[in-house]
């Protein structure tokens, strides 16, 4: 949708642009005269759209604290509660989020456009906000029908409000809390129904993102200052050991709208014990997939998925569901891999001793590329992530098929290589990115030097 570069002068201008522009990227390819774009034109008549949205922003609520990030299958009641209503204790929690906090939308993503509605600004205030408040400008921009405008206002308000009776599910988490003295009575207890904090999770991934802290410009002084040996009189912020947490498997967009936006990543802070120990990690010399697949949690899941698959399920969606999240946590475990074999010192591919592939040198030894120029230009060229993905998936074709009627081909191989292939193509793009930047900042060091 094109963006609007100026303010429109009136409430009304801002909501006919948004339609206009919406029936323009519907009907781009269309001519005139097709009855598709006669339809489409019926449909995005400003009043017209605005009834449907009306009647479809029941299908959708903004949220502060959501459900379905503990299970993707809990149907229970969701909440938003402005910070300013909660208890303002003493711990980090939703009651610290600023006032311009960023809500979340759970619900049928088919409706989502009504959300990009109602978060249009008018002189500083979204359509949203005006509609909590039931303001007068508002109602006059929607229809001249005052009664109908009215109606259409509460519908829009509503979308803060949660649906039915207030509830939990089979899928969510329950906990009984000690609220009493006597821990042996049940009366002393209080269930309690926990909901995620996803508001305060998308303003805490913002600010712990890499993208964030670390390319930040303070940041970038102080490193340079600890290079140079030179005073600096701030702090430098870092975030060792960030964990990220994946929610939604492939298919984040059924968590919540800021769940998608994230791709469905979610930074955890580490909390390790004081004298933690990292296991050995060994250099794979011969077969990275072998190593791979001693991994404790790969065996577990691919025993899951293996016995899964061998029941021959009903070809449905909860079929389907079940099988990519499983593939998903595959993925994970191989990003988990990759990430520790990144851990060992730079340039073991070298050694003579090392059988891999160049791809899959490439791929588990970025850090040669920093020492070794040809090295370097060869990784840049080469379609690693591409032939890694295959590889995976000539794996678990190889795998699942063992010792099993299941027998997979071709078809299976295209599939499980389209799942690899996205994580490692972006995991491809990140890591490159990262290396540039740093190779830069380095550049420009040496320039100022």
């Amino acid at each position: 949708m094109p963006e609007h570069t100026h303010s429109p002068p009136t409430i009304q201008a801002l909501i006919h642009g948004f339609i206009h522009d919406r029936f323009a990227t519907k009907t781009e390819k269309l001519p005139a005269d097709d009855p598709k774009y006669l339809e489409l034109q019926q449909q995005f008549d400003p009043q017209a759209w605005l009834a449907d949205a009306a009647r479809r922003v029941g299908q959708l609520q903004v949220v502060t604290h959501s459900l379905k990030a503990i299970h993707p299958d809990a149907k229970g009641t969701n909440l938003y509660v402005e910070p300013g209503q909660l208890s303002q204790g003493d711990l980090v929690g939703s009651h610290c989020l600023p006032a311009d906090f960023q809500g979340d939308v759970v619900g049928n993503a088919a409706a989502l456009d009504v959300y990009k509605f109602l978060k249009l600004e008018w002189q500083g205030r979204t359509l949203l906000e005006r509609a909590l408040d039931f303001d007068e400008a508002l109602i006059d921009a929607l229809s001249q029908d005052r009664e109908e405008a009215e109606s259409w206002v509460r519908a829009f308000a509503s979308i803060t409000e949660s649906k039915g009776t207030p509830s939990s599910h089979v899928m969510g988490k329950q906990l009984y809390w000690l609220v009493g003295d006597d821990p042996s009575d049940d009366k002393s207890y209080r269930l309690l129904a926990p909901l995620y904090a996803t508001a305060l999770t998308h303003r805490f991934y913002a600010q712990v993102s890499p993208n964030t802290w670390f390319f930040g410009d303070h940041n970038k002084a102080a490193r340079k200052a600890l290079k140079d040996k030179a005073p600096f009189e701030d702090g430098y912020t870092s975030y060792p050991n960030l964990a990220v947490q994946k929610l939604g498997g492939t298919k984040p967009q059924n968590i919540s709208q800021l769940n998608s936006e994230r791709g469905g990543q979610n930074y955890l802070l580490a909390s390790l014990p004081p004298n933690w120990a990292s296991r050995e990690v060994y250099a794979p010399m011969r077969d990275a997939f072998r190593a791979f697949k001693r991994r404790p949690n790969v065996w577990r899941i691919m025993d899951e998925l293996k016995r899964f698959l061998e029941t021959d399920p009903a070809k449905n969606m909860h079929t389907r569901d079940l099988r990519d999240d499983l593939t998903a946590m595959l993925i994970d475990e191989l990003m988990l891999f990759t990430f520790d074999i990144h851990s060992l010192a730079p340039g073991w591919t070298a050694d003579e001793k090392c059988q891999l592939a160049l791809e899959e040198q490439y791929w588990l030894d970025p850090g040669r590329a920093d020492e070794d120029s040809e090295f370097a230009e060869a990784r840049r060229q080469s379609n690693w992530n591409e032939f890694i993905s295959s590889r995976a998936a000539n794996w678990l074709n190889r795998e699942l098929s063992y010792n099993s009627p299941l027998g997979f081909g071709d078809a299976e191989h295209h599939h499980w290589k389209r799942q690899f292939e996205g994580i490692v193509t972006e995991f491809r793009r990140q890591l490159d990115d990262l290396q540039e930047a740093l190779r830069d900042e380095d550049d420009d060091q040496g320039d100022a030097a």
